[in-house]
């Protein structure tokens, strides 16, 4: 999917990606992040930019499931105007496998693509 709206996607995939973008706005970082486990609970962060620790939105996200006991996930939101690096994405994958969507949306919330982990 490219160049879509987040209405596009299914009402769990929109959510996160609404929480994704409200964790940037509210902590005024460059990336917001949400992921989904296989519960059905969703994890949200922010970049991280400490002196000591840098740590993208996706991938905290990720540490904060896997912290939580999350075996997998369903599918991972970031709102950024960059792109995703690979090691984003290989997070991802490595908690919910290949084939787990990531959805990558403008800070408006406009989808820009979504590609698997």
């Amino acid at each position: 999917m490219t160049d879509s709206s987040a209405l596009d996607l299914d009402p769990e995939d929109r959510k996160i990606v609404t929480l994704a973008r409200s964790a940037r706005a509210r902590n005024g970082v460059p990336e917001g992040a949400a992921v989904r486990d296989e519960t059905g609970r969703t994890y949200v962060a922010g970049t991280v930019g400490l002196d000591s620790l840098k740590l993208s939105a996706l991938r905290t996200a990720v540490a904060m499931a896997v912290a939580s006991g999350a075996k997998s996930l369903e599918a991972a939101a970031v709102v950024t105007e960059a792109d995703l690096p690979a090691e984003d994405l290989a997070a991802v994958r490595d908690l919910g496998g290949p084939g787990t969507p990531v959805h990558l949306a403008a800070p408006d919330g406009t989808l820009r693509e979504t590609r698997p982990a």
